[in-house]
């Protein structure tokens, strides 16, 4: 899970300086999935050593976690995009709409490694 955590920040690195400068650079907001991703990064790194990586595997879905709640209503701005309407910042509706389902995938992949490493851990 450490490897996975460094490709999901990077993932989320790109999705915000990219959406930074897609955006003509306008708003520092744009640049929150970078921040996002730079700390993934981070925990992923510190994660390899043995004896931390539980603690830092556990920080990484905290931050998946809160990435998803804070990035959630761009998923329902961006229903309301495909459906033909308006909505204040589209470009932000698109990038939220990324952040929300890349953290939703990350969390679902970390729960699924802790059940399974604590079924080993049983065994």
């Amino acid at each position: 899970m450490p490897k996975l955590t460094v490709v999901f920040g990077f993932i989320f690195i790109v999705l915000g300086v990219g959406g930074y400068f897609a955006t003509d650079r306008v708003s520092m907001t744009a640049l929150i999935p970078t921040f996002f991703g730079v700390a993934f990064v981070i925990a992923g790194y510190v994660a390899r050593k043995e004896n931390l990586r539980k603690h830092m595997m556990h920080v990484a879905v905290l931050l998946g976690v809160l990435g998803l709640i804070g990035s959630f209503t761009g998923l329902i701005k961006l229903f309301t995009l495909l459906g033909g309407g308006e909505v204040a910042r589209p470009a932000a509706v698109v990038s939220q709409s990324i952040m929300a389902v890349l953290c939703l995938i990350f969390v679902i992949m970390c729960v699924r490694s802790f059940i399974a490493a604590r079924i080993v851990k049983k065994t």
